[in-house]
């Protein structure tokens, strides 16, 4: 995982190495202060933790101080989890979240990282608006070696939803993995409409764990914050997928959707492929974040 994962932050970990570099012991200046605080903010690694990072600067004014940012910033992440790992029931994860943030190509990922670890998978694409998400996701779960449940003709994702869990029911499938369209968070309907995709999973298929997880968009920022608060209101966010990490220099946002909505990321895009999906973890995501190897 770390060598994808380490590539995948370039952008963010060289926005901010040079301003680092620069530090030097007790010669610190406030100019330097400001250049460091002005980078890890574009870095959306957010307001308060940007602070304390700070404080440990100035109260570190030796080459220990990145150590001790990365023992700080490993407190303010979740521990590593694995999604599925100790459930006693079989488990639907929905993917949710704003058009274009990867919802098909994560479901996909998902499915595909779950099948190689042993589980039998089942896709679901309660996707019924957008044309080509059939399709695209028929494909990946042909890649991927996974069932696919999907009706080209429905018109309501409940349908489809109902029949794929039905199906996984009777293929006794471990984890079913649901693609849901992409909504627009102001747009109440269709949040509604999430809502009852969420109590058919949880009501009508009692027999499942249900687990929703939202993609996050890396290139939005801060902006995905108001999104992922949102979707958190209308159906219980269990965690977050990080896509596109590779593609901008904006990956501290992992940080602010922690601290502020306990919402832990549980997996990374790192790249284009089926297989570029690494499980969250803290230690590994710091270490490339700032490029920093050992903490004493």
């Amino acid at each position: 995982m770390l060598n994808r994962l380490f590539n995948a932050l370039e952008k963010t970990r060289s926005s901010i190495s040079n301003a680092f570099k620069s530090l030097s012991g007790n010669n610190i200046s406030n100019e330097d202060i400001e250049q460091i605080e002005e980078k890890l903010l574009l870095a959306d690694i957010g307001f308060n933790t940007v602070e304390n990072i700070i404080k440990i600067i100035k109260k570190f004014r030796n080459d220990d101080f990145l150590n001790e940012i990365k023992k700080y910033l490993i407190t303010e992440l979740p521990q590593k989890h694995n999604l599925v790992n100790g459930a006693s029931s079989p488990m639907v994860i929905m993917v949710v979240g704003v058009n274009g943030t990867g919802k098909t190509t994560s479901a996909a990922k998902l499915a595909k990282l779950y099948k190689d670890l042993g589980n039998d998978v089942t896709l679901v694409a309660a996707d019924t608006y957008r044309a080509a998400a059939v399709e695209q996701l028929r494909i990946w779960s042909n890649r991927a070696n996974t069932r696919l449940v999907c009706n080209e003709k429905a018109t309501e994702p409940s349908a489809v939803l109902f029949d794929g869990l039905t199906s996984a029911l009777s293929n006794n499938s471990d984890i079913v993995i649901v693609d849901t369209a992409g909504r627009l968070h102001t747009y109440d309907n269709l949040m509604s409409e999430l809502e009852k995709m969420h109590r058919i999973s949880t009501k009508r298929f009692p027999q499942f764990i249900v687990k929703n997880i939202i993609t996050i968009d890396s290139l939005l920022g801060q902006n995905s914050i108001v999104q992922a608060e949102q979707f958190n209101n209308h159906v219980p966010l269990d965690g977050a997928i990080l896509t596109k990490l590779d593609g901008t220099a904006k990956g501290g946002i992992v940080f602010s959707l922690y601290k502020k909505l306990k919402i832990p990321v549980q997996y990374i895009g790192v790249g284009e492929e089926l297989s570029d999906l690494e499980m969250f973890d803290p230690m590994k995501y710091v270490d490339g974040l700032f490029g920093i190897k050992n903490v004493k």
